[in-house]
């Protein structure tokens, strides 16, 4: 399915969020600036054509890498990344099973990623695993509305039209059905925020973006003489 619409993903992507795909992304760039120093290793899940692996390397001197499964969106990231002022190399790999070593990492993110593995939990405890003690993970993910009357609004674009232009658009009606249903079977904000902790992260705060539309979690793995557990909290909701 990934690889029929990959010609199109970032069309469709931006056309179908007016946009707003690009912002949230950037914020998460922007968040995690203050651990994209020089030295700094970065792994990108499920990265798709690179977008946020790309503005995760502009926003600071890391060392970025990006992982999928998806071939083809990886040759569409490769080229992305031609002619940029850091080489961002692009791995085939499976999230469930990543091919680096425990601790290998000092940032994981993963962006509109986690909702399609065969296990949100088993792929929770595997970006835990490449953290090194002390580092950071973002997930960027949908969620679900906090707005009444626009969380009513949204599913109908979403369920209703969203499968039918994306389908036009794409070629594939079958993988923008597949978008909202994989959606509404995912965790909301507070239950993802809870399965973070349970997989062994602490620090679990999460942002709501665009009226819950999507949220950022970002947390920490322990260090080994690692603190008490601190409640998820909500982050202030940003100004983009």
């Amino acid at each position: 399915m990934f690889d029929r619409i990959a010609g199109r993903y970032d069309l469709l992507n931006h056309l179908l969020s007016g946009n707003v795909d690009r912002s949230w992304r950037r914020l998460v760039a922007r968040t995690l600036r203050p651990s994209l120093v020089e030295g700094a290793r970065v792994l990108d899940v499920a990265c798709g054509t690179g977008e946020l692996s790309l503005a995760l390397a502009r926003a600071g001197a890391a060392r970025v890498v990006g992982l999928d499964f998806c071939r083809p969106m990886l040759e569409i990231a490769r080229r992305k990344a031609v002619g940029e002022s850091r080489p961002v190399p692009f791995v085939e790999g499976d999230a469930l099973r990543l091919p680096f070593a425990d601790g290998s990492f000092d940032v994981v993110t993963i962006a509109f990623g986690l909702r399609n593995l065969a296990g949100v939990e088993e792929g929770l405890r595997e970006l835990r695993r490449v953290l090194r003690p002390g580092g950071r993970v973002a997930v960027l993910e949908f969620s679900s509305p906090v707005v009444p009357g626009f969380r009513a609004l949204f599913r109908f674009y979403f369920r209703r039209v969203l499968p039918h232009v994306g389908g036009l658009l794409s070629g594939s009606r079958v993988a923008y059905e597949y978008l909202p249903d994989s959606v509404s079977r995912f965790p909301d904000q507070k239950r993802l925020a809870a399965l973070m902790q349970e997989a062994g992260f602490e620090e679990v705060e999460y942002r709501n973006l665009t009226g819950g539309i999507a949220a950022l979690h970002t947390a920490t793995r322990p260090a080994p003489n690692g603190t008490s557990s601190v409640a998820p909290r909500t982050l202030s909701q940003p100004r983009d």
